[in-house]
């Protein structure tokens, strides 16, 4: 059997309204290559009805989508399940919303990229975000101030949910993963750091959707003590 070339992880938490709109933007975008493209959804303990639609998708597209359920919720436990359960030679997890225009992913791939872990970024030079408001945008400047002075100073842009990876470093990296919460993707580059492999931030077009589930507020909290685990696991050999 031939492996694809490209795995797109999507996880998928409660995303009945954004998902199928998704999915529609992806299946055409993969009938558009000239590589083999495998689509995993994820979904981990929605209460609509994200799993039956995802389900429908599958049976209408066999050999192009595959559904994985979680009971457990957790945005970092998706993304885990979903990149050691694909096959493809490189890895692509994308935000059920797809705030990036899908068009773009072929920027993270050979020949355009020879790289292990590609990562879309809003702050590199030439990215461009839309309709963003200022507070949002400034909360998240802070939040990456703090990123770089605890854990990742190199990078300028680690939350944005588009990020590849090469399926060997896939293999080394996620099996390392302890987080499985909004901060799981900061650890993730951490871990890369530490094994030595090269990370390249790709700017990208990114639009704002109103409908984001990240809590400004409540979630900074919760992704600041996440940064002094991250830290004390790096510290403690954890990663290694």
């Amino acid at each position: 059997m031939t492996l694809p070339f490209l795995s797109i992880i999507i996880p998928a938490h409660n995303e009945e309204r954004r998902l199928p709109q998704t999915l529609e933007q992806v299946l055409l975008f993969a009938s558009n290559q000239t590589f083999q493209t495998e689509v995993l959804i994820v979904e981990n303990a929605s209460q609509d009805r994200t799993l039956e639609l995802a389900t429908e998708y599958a049976t209408r597209h066999p050999n192009l989508v595959k559904v994985l359920h979680l009971d457990l919720p957790g945005k970092g436990r998706a993304v885990q399940l979903g990149m050691n359960e694909a096959r493809g030679e490189y890895r692509f997890f994308a935000d059920a919303d797809f705030s990036m225009p899908v068009s773009e992913i072929t920027r993270f791939l050979p020949p355009m990229v020879e790289i292990p872990i590609a990562i879309a970024s809003r702050e590199a030079p030439g990215a461009v975000r839309y309709n963003e408001p200022p507070f949002r945008h400034l909360t998240g400047r802070v939040f990456n101030l703090l990123i770089r002075k605890l854990v990742l100073p190199d990078l300028n842009d680690t939350q944005c949910g588009f990020k590849m990876f090469r399926a060997d470093a896939a293999g080394e990296i996620f099996r390392r993963q302890t987080l499985m919460g909004w901060s799981f993707d900061v650890e993730l580059l951490v871990i890369a750091g530490h094994l030595k492999y090269p990370i390249l931030e790709i700017p990208i077009p990114w639009y704002f959707n109103p409908e984001s589930k990240v809590h400004v507020f409540r979630d900074s909290w919760r992704m600041f003590l996440d940064l002094l685990t991250i830290r004390r696991n790096g510290r403690a050999g954890i990663y290694d």
